[in-house]
């Protein structure tokens, strides 16, 4: 059975191992996340993918994905787009500050790039309307033949997705204050239209002109108001981070989710069928509780995979964590880095979260020492640091180039994989010691009895070092990890801001039945790696001593 994914349309790639049996904890994802979507001219409903810097077309009928704008494109960070009357894909570029015109022909040409995230894109007509995600956003009308943008208000508290309703009003939403605001077209004074509406993160209208508010929260709330009356109803659909929708000519309304993808088709009820499945949209950190639970840092939230028939394709999402990156388990508690620059412990039990770390510089990978600190690879500032029980943080290494995992082998001696110095290295003292060099980008790091494994993502492998032998040898090829093949560009560079793309991390995590988890970032699924039980014993019926690290086996 095929799985096509973004990373393979063919579904025809395989990992191979000699040494482990490989398997996927949960299917490939086709999209890298989905945020803005709208119908263009041949039918196919295009989404954004803002992850990745792609836009594909969906043909809603059968589910087949095209990339449209591939991810080595002009077009860094799409977050939103709409059509114009000629056939024209219009495409806010959220974090480049940026706004592409696609002609049919599939020619770019930039519209304007002074403006601040800007996210919710409508076309009235041959008009361009714009607004920014951003406090104090400004929402503005832009012209693709010519001449300066005109705005039309400011004080947005973050914009987003927005509609000419059918009272000739533009609709959008102030995702922080829980509000939706009007203006015409051509000016004037806002107004606000609605207030207490759950999280809004889009404002559509249906064929019949109701106004719909899709909720970014964990509940996929969906609200609906009576521009006339006022009246509303609200339905739940489940669909957790939902993001954008657009409605086809039968009224039928189709859904994003920016939390893990997928294009899922919403009744006015709110019952639900999968167009395209939703999926993970990293994942990144990993880590196995005791109970084998496998929790995935998938950048805006934290999912939960069993590996049994019941869980969802990218799993279930546990709580709603914007920017997670890093996670790892320990007795019952779950700690996490975040692209915001900080490390949470969280509670699940309890349901509580503590800040244990605020400003790091790229927090990446995190891992709990034997006396029960944490310690945690900062990428950004080179380092490796610490955080004990009363949050006090300390300097274990530093003068790295960009040290991504940490991982601890049973002498509680810390390891650390830099991706850039294409090595591992041993913390001793202060000083971090080369393990192995000439790796490509080595990431995800975990300790297995006497072996020290990695992630190599450039070469899209898993690699064992003999932590006794010194012995290195490649233990599975083909991994899903990175950049798709052919990808002629790099992956979009993230900005300061949070709200940037996330950092690549594959990531790799030990079980507590010795199997070994990779994070296959690039077609948004986990592999389980089971090692292949084999007769090691000698003439005399003891085990070899031509790798004496298999013994614990």
């Amino acid at each position: 059975m095929t799985h096509p994914s973004r990373f393979d349309p063919t579904g025809r790639r395989r990992p191979t191992s000699d040494r482990f049996d490989v398997r996927r904890l949960n299917p490939p994802n086709r999209l890298w996340g989905a945020n803005g979507v709208a119908f263009g001219p041949d039918g196919r409903l295009y989404v954004a993918q803002f992850l990745a810097g792609q836009i594909s077309a969906v043909d809603p009928a059968s589910g087949d994905v095209e990339v449209v704008v591939e991810l080595d494109s002009p077009v860094q960070a799409p977050d939103d787009l709409a059509f114009g009357a000629d056939g024209s894909m219009y495409i806010t570029d959220l974090t480049p500050g940026r706004v592409w015109r696609r002609g049919p022909g599939g020619d770019y040409g930039l519209v304007c790039d002074a403006l601040r995230a800007p996210n919710g894109i409508t076309c009235v007509g041959d008009r361009l309307f714009v607004n920014e995600m951003t406090m104090n956003g400004r929402l503005l009308e832009l012209f693709p033949g010519g001449g300066d943008p005109v705005v039309l208000t400011d004080g947005l508290a973050l914009g987003n997705a927005m509609q000419l309703g059918p009272d000739g009003w533009l609709y959008y939403p102030h995702m922080v204050d829980n509000q939706v605001w009007r203006i015409p077209p051509d000016g004037g004074t806002p107004e606000l239209f609605a207030r207490d509406v759950h999280d809004p993160v889009a404002v559509r209208f249906d064929r019949g002109g109701t106004l719909v508010v899709l909720s970014r929260g964990i509940a996929g709330i969906v609200t609906r108001i009576d521009l006339a009356t006022g009246a509303r109803s609200v339905v739940t659909s489940g669909v957790a981070g939902l993001d954008n929708a657009a409605f086809d000519a039968e009224n039928r309304m189709f859904v994003s989710s920016f939390a893990s993808g997928g294009v899922t088709q919403m009744h006015a009820d709110g019952r639900i069928r999968e167009i395209v499945p939703r999926g993970l949209d990293g994942p990144y950190g990993i880590t196995v509780d005791l109970g084998g639970t496998v929790h995935a840092a998938d950048h805006y939230r934290l999912a939960r995979l069993t590996g049994s028939a019941s869980d969802e394709p990218g799993g279930t999402t546990r709580a709603l964590m914007p920017f997670v990156h890093g996670v790892t388990a320990d007795d019952g508690l779950l700690h996490t880095t975040s692209q915001l620059g900080q490390v949470r412990t969280e509670d699940p039990a309890r349901g509580t979260t503590r800040l244990r770390a605020t400003g790091l510089n790229e927090p990446g990978g995190l891992a709990v020492a034997p006396d029960g600190s944490l310690v945690v690879a900062e990428s950004g500032a080179g380092r490796v640091v610490r955080i004990d029980e009363a949050d006090t943080l300390t300097v274990l290494a530093e003068g790295l180039a960009h040290p991504v995992d940490v991982a601890f082998d049973e002498r509680a001696t810390c390891y650390v994989s830099d991706d850039r110095l294409g090595a591992v290295l041993r913390v001793d003292d202060g000083k971090a010691v080369t393990v192995a060099d000439g790796l490509g980008s080595p990431q995800g790091l975990a300790v297995r009895c006497n072996k020290l494994f990695t992630v190599e993502v450039e070469h899209r492998r898993l690699r064992s070092i003999s932590l006794v032998t010194g012995e290195s040898r490649i233990e599975a090829e083909d991994l899903a990890v990175g950049l798709p093949p052919g990808v002629a560009g790099p992956h979009p560079a993230p900005v300061s801001a949070p709200a940037g793309p996330p950092r690549q991390f594959a990531g790799l995590a030990l079980s507590p039945d010795g199997a070994l988890l990779v994070s296959a970032n690039g077609e948004g699924s986990v592999l389980r790696l089971t090692i292949r039980r084999r007769d090691n014993r000698n003439s005399r019926g003891n085990r070899s001593a031509e790798h004496p690290e298999e013994t614990c086996e």
